[in-house]
Parts: C-alpha cells; structure tokens; sequence
C-alpha cells in the first residue's frame, strides 16, 4: 500500500461518484478533510476479515475481489470496481470487516474516515438514502450467493458465475484474465477440479469460446437456461 499525495500525479482529483455531488460544501470541506488516498498493488489486501474497521474505502481505479475466508476454503462474493464503496456493512452494525477484498489490478482507493460518513448520512438524507440504498443492494447479492449455494448443482452455479462476469461493466477490464481457475471455483463454491471440467463441458457444447484464460459466452440463452434449472 503507498499513500499517494494531493501534489502526485496518480492523485485523482475529480470524484465523478453521483453520491458525493449530493454533499454540500461543508460537507465536502469535512470530507475532503478526512479522506487519504492509497494505491495497493495486485495481490495486496484492501481489508481483511476480522479486523478492525476505522475507514470505508472508495474504489477510484482499478479491480478487487470480495471474498468471505474460511478455514478450508474461501468464497468469492463479488468484484468491485471504480465507484464502488467497501466496508459500508460497519457503518450500521459490525466493528470489523466481514470480509476480505484483495486487488486483482493495481488499484487506487480513498480511505474514508468511518465517523465522517456515519455524520454525513445522519445530515444528509439524499446521501444517506445512496448509501442504504448500495447497502441493500449488496444484502440482496448475497441472498442470491446463499441461493444459489443451497439449491443449484454445481453447473448452474457455475453457469451463474460466468454470467455475473460476462456483465457489461466488466468488459473493460478483460475480467477473466485476471482470474484463475479457483478464482472461479471459488465464486461457485466448488472445487477447482469440477470448475475445470464444467467449463470444458460448456466449451464443447459450444456455450463458450476459451482462449487461455479468456473466456467469451456464445451462447447466454443456453448458459442463463443452465443457470435458471440450476
């Protein structure tokens, strides 16, 4: 992690985030004053479970992997990306982080000050309903992920993970080559193993094209059929 300062030329200084031109001025002043922006390099933990939480983090640049670690395996939530917040769940009720993030790029965050956005939210009610409304967004993504866990065989998992990372706004990043094989497995909540040979499974029955670790989605309707049966 490197602390990048306002007078370096990685410092981001227009924020196009919608949620922050909500604030006033005084509230940008204090957030402006309580903000530090970092660069963390691939592979370097953004959070990590377990402890505890004194900053929210703002993605600015960049890609990182949310992931719940376990003792014999990890679970992959989700990616987050430029615009996203991280560590919103402490703001309402925990202390810590309840769960890790790790850059997968070289990715660029703000540390927020816990306390200045917890003030802004109790001032500002249209800043306050972005935030919950991110919040709940995040709870009802994790719903799916128990779902999905508890119910669907490991094709339609897998089918329901390379659909999450074929969206749109991945596509800039070039998602699956930064991402293993376990990287998948593990959003699918199975072995690498059987994720190496469902994907093959789905390569010859034309669902998708690889190309080393590229992976492109011919067919959807056939790949969502999959991921609906479960």
């Amino acid at each position: 992690m490197k602390t990048i300062q306002d007078n370096d030329t990685d410092f981001i200084c227009d924020i196009n985030a919608p949620c922050f031109h909500m604030l006033s001025e005084p509230e940008l002043h204090l957030f402006k004053e309580s903000n530090t922006q970092v660069s963390f390099r691939k592979g370097e933990n953004l959070t990590k479970q377990g402890t505890y939480a004194s900053y929210i983090l703002f993605i600015l640049k960049g890609v990182a992997k949310q992931h719940l670690e376990e003792k014999e395996k990890n679970y992959n939530l989700q990616l987050l990306i430029e615009g996203d917040f991280v560590g919103l769940n402490t703001i309402f009720e925990d202390e810590t982080y309840s769960y890790s993030s790790i850059a997968i790029t070289d990715t660029q965050v703000m540390l927020i000050e816990k306390k200045t956005v917890e003030k802004i939210i109790r001032d500002n009610g249209s800043f306050a309903f972005n935030i919950i409304h991110r919040h709940c967004t995040q709870s009802k993504m994790l719903y799916g992920a128990i779902r999905n866990l508890m119910y669907k065989q490991m094709n339609g998992r897998m089918a329901d993970t390379l659909i999450y990372l074929s969206k749109e706004k991945f596509a800039p990043y070039d998602i699956f080559t930064h991402l293993t094989r376990k990287d998948l497995a593990d959003f699918a909540g199975i072995s690498t193993e059987s994720a190496v040979k469902i994907i093959k499974s789905f390569e010859r029955d034309g669902i998708l094209q690889l190309n080393d670790k590229r992976i492109v989605v011919k067919n959807m309707e056939q790949l969502q059929d999959i991921a609906e049966k479960g």
